[in-house]
């Protein structure tokens, strides 16, 4: 059964979140009665929207700010002082990545965290220098590696290995990624996947990939940008030896909001910052100013500076809420009714084919779903390939569902990922984005 949670596709999780209204987003195929209606936003998994409470916490941060100025970092009338603002939010980051609060830090952004991360723990050797990750991840991802691969004097294409899908098929084979490890591990240094890739959505077996990795002696890490608060996750019991996330997907903090980073605790004692800054020092001797720097055991040792106030506190208005539905366990089962739910009024569609029969399909409009099937390799999101390929399909496509009020994102060259997040999303963004889909196939015609 259903936890009481989880009940009622039809009514939002939470009525904390502030969902645009067609009239916001400039839906313009709609009539006018519908026009102040709240839009159908499944976008979150490239940004989530805002809600109630963090936005009241940024305006008491504002007020503060403006009455306590400087005295605001140790004195603070809601008990949120700003020098250990990230207080507030690191053990609910840890709950969400299943990982003790030491082995946390909430600071930066993703990719500068990454580099962090590769500056510590990727240290190349004749024998032992290649980086493994999956072909097409996020551009900011591979710009790291390569940048990373010049810092110690390689050519890119030397070291990274690219994981491609068999030919025909759009995600990777886990029996394919162990098998590369066996063969090929004694060369790679560095095993880099995302925990859910941004493009297919498809979830990676995190725990196996990580174990065969650490077997064959390589440092095993993560970008986890679609993974948090999306699916659950056991860092530490995995053994998982480090990971980066941003916060403003599927935590809601905010665009631009502020990164994390995960380093087991393993490694507290061996792995020390390679660019040490004053918020990594020991906290009870940090205002003695020393010369040398003593990091915090663990993830906060990498700290560098004092952390920006407004967006942790954004972070913590939704992680507030996170906790108060019972944190990913509840959101996760509710999250695999919704996605399936839209997956089962999508394969409906006169316009769907098959993934194993677009090959075929090489001149009338349709779409496949490249997402797994299997929803224990997935998290929320679906990715649409629209077809034929190198046609204008998708983009016609999604201009007709934004003019109706439906709100996904857009990846070139042809993909459309809908994505029904739990807090917020119901059955109806699911059923109305179906149906408006449907029209939009109608409407279409092929330039």
């Amino acid at each position: 059964m259903p936890s009481m949670v989880c009940s009622d596709l039809n009514r939002a999780l939470s009525d904390e979140f502030l969902i645009p209204s067609n009239r916001d987003i400039g839906a313009k195929t709609l009539p006018e009665e519908n026009a102040d209606q709240r839009c159908t936003y499944l976008c979150g998994n490239s940004l989530g929207p805002l809600n109630k409470r963090s936005k009241a916490m940024l305006q008491e941060e504002l007020h503060v700010w403006e009455t306590r100025v400087v005295e605001g970092h140790f004195a603070h009338p809601y008990g949120r002082e700003w020098m250990n603002i990230t207080d507030t939010v690191t053990p609910l980051l840890a709950e969400l990545v299943g990982a003790s609060e030491n082995e946390v830090a909430c600071m930066g952004t993703l990719t500068a965290n990454l580099h962090l991360m590769m500056a510590a723990f990727y240290e190349p050797t004749a024998q032992r220098f290649r980086i493994l990750c999956e072909g097409g991840a996020f551009p900011s991802d591979q710009y790291a590696f390569a940048s990373q691969a010049r810092l110690h004097g390689y050519e890119p294409s030397d070291v990274i290995i690219e994981m491609w899908p068999r030919e025909g098929e759009y995600i990777l084979r886990e029996s394919d990624i162990l098998d590369l490890l066996a063969e090929e591990g004694s060369s790679i240094a560095l095993v880099i996947f995302s925990g859910v890739q941004y493009y297919t959505g498809q979830w990676f077996p995190m725990q196996a990939i990580t174990s065969a990795a650490n077997a064959q002696g390589c440092i095993c890490g993560w970008d986890l940008a679609h993974a948090i608060g999306n699916v659950p996750m056991a860092l530490h019991d995995w053994g998982v030896d480090f990971a980066v996330w941003c916060s403003y997907k599927y935590l809601n903090s905010g665009p631009g909001g502020v990164g994390g980073l995960f380093v087991h605790k393993k490694w507290e004692n061996t792995i020390l910052p390679q660019y040490a800054g004053w918020f990594g020092h020991d906290p009870s001797t940090r205002f003695d100013m020393p010369p040398q720097f003593s990091a915090i055991p663990g993830a906060q040792g990498f700290q560098q500076s004092n952390a920006p106030v407004l967006a942790t506190v954004s972070l913590l208005g939704s992680l507030q809420i996170f906790k108060e539905v019972g944190m990913i366990g509840p959101l996760r089962e509710r999250s695999l009714r919704l996605t399936s739910e839209l997956e089962t009024m999508l394969v409906k569609s006169r316009f769907y084919v098959p993934v194993n029969e677009v090959s075929a399909q090489q001149d009338q409009p349709g779409f496949t779903i490249i997402t797994p099937r299997d929803p224990d390799s997935r998290g929320s999101q679906l990715s649409l390939l629209f077809l034929p390929p190198e046609s204008d399909v998708m983009k016609k496509v999604f201009h007709a569902l934004s003019a109706k009020g439906v709100v996904g994102d857009e990846r070139n060259p042809n993909v459309i990922r809908l994505t029904p997040a739990p807090l917020y999303n119901t059955l109806g963004d699911c059923e109305r984005a179906a149906a408006c889909l449907e029209d939009a196939f109608e409407g279409l015609t092929i330039s």
